[in-house]
């Protein structure tokens, strides 16, 4: 099972992306990120063959005295592939661009899904992820009109294992 390293968001600054989570489903079959079970997230790196336990330590000692991190969002994006993934899109962040590339000098990057390496890693937070070919064009459509500016504070670190989502070690970060 992969295993995902995310920033979460468990305070009521998430009420933005839930929002928009409620307005993509529309677009879905059955509501994708409500399924998940699991807050607002940016994920910072995904592993398929992991450790979590030696992972611990390192998640401690990066975000263990880090500061809450409050992310600006400024529109909604999409990935597509098989199905199609509606996205809210961060502003250029450093603080959110260092905090990854200190996960990835301390477990090895080559370990890590392609997409969530330095190199390739686009910061998102994922709004909907099961949006069927039949529905692209409306998704699509919805997503280049919509108007969507906020900020959230992620306030956690998770380590995670999903499907389903399990988290296997918490950091809280300090408000």
């Amino acid at each position: 099972m992969p295993h995902g390293i995310s920033l979460k968001c468990s305070n009521e600054t998430a009420l933005p992306i839930v929002e928009l989570w409620h307005e993509a489903a529309t677009f879905e079959p059955a509501p994708s990120m409500k399924a998940l079970n699991y807050p607002p997230h940016i994920t910072l790196a995904i592993y398929e063959d992991f450790v979590p336990d030696e992972s611990i330590g390192v998640l401690s000692r990066i975000f263990g005295t880090q500061p809450a991190v409050t992310v600006t969002f400024s529109g909604i994006r999409y990935f597509q592939n098989e199905f199609l993934v509606l996205w809210a899109r961060p502003v250029s962040n450093d603080r959110l661009l260092q905090l990854h590339a200190a996960i990835h000098s301390e477990i090895d990057p080559t370990l890590c899904r392609e997409y969530y390496r330095r190199s390739c890693w686009e910061p998102h937070c994922t709004i909907a992820m099961k949006i069927p070919r039949s529905m692209f064009e409306p998704a699509i459509n919805w997503a280049e009109q919509k108007r969507a500016e906020f900020s959230v504070t992620f306030d956690a670190v998770d380590i995670v294992r999903f499907p389903p989502v399990e988290v296997l070690s918490e950091v809280r970060l300090t408000p």
